[in-house]
C-alpha cells in the first residue's frame, strides 16, 4: 500500500511528516519508501511581510495542502493541529492525531533567563496575536515586535538582534531536537498554550476506507479526547 503524505516545507513541518512515514512504515509493515512526503508551498509560507492576522490567519498554512487532498495528488496531510481550522472543509476529516507533545510556550533570549527577568523597554518578538495580548496582560512595559517566520528564521532573528527574546512552542523544538535553545518553558498557568498545540492532525478525505483503516492505528485516543474538547471550545467562541 502506498500512501502519500502532503506537508508543508519548513523544517519543523518535514520532521513531522517523517514521524508519521515512520509510524506508517511500522504499523503497516512496510517500507518507508511506501509513504512519500509531497512538499507544499502555502500561501502562509509565501507571505512573510505582514502580520498573520492581516492576511487570513489560521487557512494560510493549510488551504494549499487540502486543496491537494481534494485533487488526490496527496493522500494524507499532515499539520500541526494548532493550524487547522475548528470546522473541517466538506469533504475533509481528521483521520488520526499523534500523541501529544510538550504543550508549554517556551521563553528564548540569549540575554536573560526569564520573563521575569527582562528589563522594562526591552523588545520581545512574536507574531502571535494570543501570546501578544497575553505577554501585555503581564508586561505592559516591555515592546512587542512582529517576527514572522519558521522557527529557524526566528531563532536566526533573536541571533540578530532584532528582539532580546520570543516565544516558540516546546513541542516544535523538542521535534527539530533543539530543546537546548529553551531557556525557560512557561507554565499553562502563566501563558496559555495555543488550542491543540503540541497535537499532530492527519487529515484525510472521507470514505478512504483503506486509508482510514491504516490510520486508525496511530490514532492516539486521550490526545484526540483532548484536542476535540478544545476545539468543540473554540469553535463556539468563533
Amino acid at each position: 500500500m502506498n500512501i502519500r503524505i502532503g506537508t508543508r516545507g519548513s523544517p519543523l513541518a518535514l520532521a513531522q511528516a517523517r514521524e508519521v512515514q515512520s509510524k506508517l512504515a511500522e504499523a503497516l509493515n512496510a517500507p518507508r519508501d511506501n509513504f512519500p512526503i509531497v512538499e507544499i508551498k502555502t500561501s502562509g509560507d509565501k507571505i512573510l511581510d505582514r502580520p498573520l492576522s492581516e492576511v487570513g490567519g489560521k487557512g494560510l498554512f493549510t488551504k494549499e495542502i487540502e486543496e491537494a487532498l481534494y485533487a488526490r495528488t496527496v493522500d494524507i496531510a499532515v499539520h500541526s493541529m494548532k493550524d487547522l481550522e475548528t470546522v473541517m472543509p466538506p469533504g475533509l476529516e481528521i483521520g488520526a492525531v499523534l500523541p501529544r507533545e510538550d504543550v508549554r510556550d517556551a521563553f528564548i533570549s540569549l540575554k536573560y533567563p526569564s520573563l521575569a527577568e527582562v528589563p522594562k523597554g526591552a523588545r520581545v518578538g512574536t507574531s502571535s496575536l494570543r501570546r501578544r495580548a497575553q505577554l501585555r496582560h503581564v508586561r505592559p512595559d516591555l515592546e512587542v515586535v512582529e517576527f514572522r517566520g519558521n522557527v529557524q528564521t526566528r531563532l536566526r532573528k533573536l541571533e540578530d538582534g532584532i528582539a532580546d527574546a520570543t516565544f516558540l512552542a516546546c513541542a516544535g523544538l523538542n521535534r527539530l531536537g533543539q530543546a537546548e535553545r529553551i531557556t525557560s518553558p512557561i507554565a499553562t498557568t502563566e501563558m496559555l498554550p495555543a488550542v491543540a498545540q503540541g497535537a499532530i492532525a492527519i487529515q484525510m478525505r472521507v470514505g478512504d476506507g483503506d486509508i482510514i483503516a491504516a490510520l486508525r492505528r496511530l490514532d492516539h485516543a486521550p490526545t484526540r479526547t483532548c484536542v476535540d474538547i478544545e476545539r468543540a471550545f473554540l469553535r463556539e467562541l468563533d
